[in-house]
């Protein structure tokens, strides 16, 4: 049985959190404030229409007059856009409740001033929350199981994606609804594989890639012009990134239970592998992967689905995409993204209301629209399954790539999403060994100690929450 902490404890420890988090406030979100992600590519496709008689009965009774709903988001530029569209939408598509949408900043802002706003008491009524982030408020009881409004409602969560809707359950109870899902892909630069006189598809291994490397990097006067690959910073999740190549390599950052893995042998390999990358001259280190790759100064790169419309839309050549490469233990890829969860603090009425939200945005009609405006995954099965985006993916097959690596994802390791900041710390421990070129057996040691350390509270307030 759930247990919730004492008000005084959870507010002393939500605060600190707070505290810890504001260090991170000036982060960019990997997948809402890059060049790459602005939105459908012009003149590849027509941009796709939502719907406008989309329904959504409401579960609040009328009253005379609309329910106001505060929604905190992230994102900006494109993928803000559209997102206000869903907005607009469902505003407009019914009368029991006006949505009013305050956008936050970065998802590290918003996971933030949420726990401030928790502790002044001044809190929205149903937020967007990160992958790393949705259960630290899960944990301290700040989000609200949402199962008793999906059966109101009749949803079936059968329908949902799988892999995406059960990382937001917990003993049994919905709490974090995928919106905005992602895997990492890997891109190409065509212009650049055609001129190399590769094959038009990513490589199957790092191996493969590895032997692709001499023709893709371009230097003049000593100087190199273009390189094949790009790693990200911290900031950017190269954690998010490397949670993939650490499996691929046979590792993994932690076990479900908290054991801290990464310095262990197959994880050391993993990030020998990143470091050689940069010292043998083919990869860089990154301040703004796509930006490097739109304008020609690396060949090809791992980035989110998010990436793909603005990619698309931006590179002055022809974007390829593919599943992440092989290591030496096979493939490795998680999901990533973000989701809705509705505040446990507020009256009924507010969260009946807020759910209408959320109904509505992760409903078949606005998860097709969704995922044609921006790269997201559809998180509806009869949305994959329909036949609109069937044709869309035919005219348009980058944006299958991650609907068809989906079932080769898995949830990713506790230690990046279920400890507090633990995808920075393990990001600047990255940084050190791509960037610095320190040897990952030092630096994923210290790393892994901080990991271990970060993880006894959260261990201690999971003996309260979950029994």
């Amino acid at each position: 049985m759930a247990r919730s902490l004492s008000r005084r404890a959870f507010l002393t420890g939500l605060v600190t959190w707070a505290g810890t988090a504001a260090l991170l406030s000036s982060c960019r979100s990997g997948e809402n404030e890059t060049p790459g992600d602005q939105g459908p590519a012009s003149g590849t496709r027509s941009s796709p229409t939502l719907p406008a008689t989309t329904g959504t009965p409401a579960v609040v009774s009328s009253t005379g007059s609309r329910v106001r709903v505060v929604y905190w988001g992230s994102f900006s530029g494109a993928l803000g856009e559209a997102e206000q569209a869903v907005v607009q939408r469902f505003n407009e598509s019914q009368d029991d409740v006006e949505l009013e949408y305050q956008f936050q900043g970065s998802y590290e802002e918003t996971a933030q001033k949420l726990a401030q706003a928790v502790a002044a008491r001044q809190t929205p009524d149903v937020v967007l929350l990160s992958d790393v982030w949705w259960f630290k408020f899960y944990l301290n009881g700040v989000i609200a199981p949402l199962d008793d409004f999906f059966q109101a409602r009749q949803i079936d969560l059968a329908d949902y994606v799988d892999p995406l809707i059960n990382e937001g359950i917990r003993e049994g109870s919905v709490y974090w609804v995928p919106f905005a899902r992602s895997t990492p892909l890997f891109y190409y630069n065509k212009e650049a594989w055609s001129e190399a006189g590769l094959p038009d598809r990513g490589p199957r291994t790092w191996d493969e890639f590895r032997q692709w490397v001499p023709e893709l990097v371009r230097s003049d006067g000593g100087t190199t012009t273009r390189y094949a690959f790009a790693h990200p910073n911290a900031a950017s999740y190269i954690a998010w990134l490397f949670q993939g190549v650490i499996w691929q390599f046979g590792g993994r950052y932690s076990d479900p239970d908290f054991t801290i893995r990464l310095a262990e042998p197959a994880g050391v390999e993993a990030g020998q592998f990143y470091r050689s990358t940069v010292a043998e001259g083919w990869a860089v280190a990154s301040q703004d992967p796509n930006a490097d790759f739109v304008n020609g100064l690396t060949a090809a790169m791992m980035a989110s689905t998010a990436s793909l419309g603005g990619l698309s839309r931006s590179a002055p050549f022809e974007v390829g995409t593919a599943f992440l490469p092989e290591g030496p233990a096979g493939f490795g890829c998680c999901t990533g993204g973000s989701g809705l969860a509705i505040l446990a603090d507020k009256p009924r009425e507010i969260q009946e209301a807020a759910f209408n939200y959320l109904a509505f945005a992760t409903s078949t009609e606005t998860t097709i629209f969704w995922s044609q405006s921006t790269g997201y995954m559809p998180v509806r099965k009869s949305a994959v399954e329909s036949e609109e985006m069937k044709r869309f993916y035919e005219e348009n097959p980058n944006f299958r790539t991650a609907v068809e690596q989906l079932p080769k994802t898995r949830p990713q390791d506790a230690a990046r999403v279920f400890i507090p900041n633990g995808d920075q710390i393990i990001g600047k421990g990255l940084e050190r060994v791509t960037i610095n070129q320190e040897e990952p057996q030092v630096v994923f040691a210290e790393v892994a100690q901080t990991l271990e350390s970060e993880a006894q509270p959260v261990l201690a307030q999971l003996a309260q929450r979950e029994r």
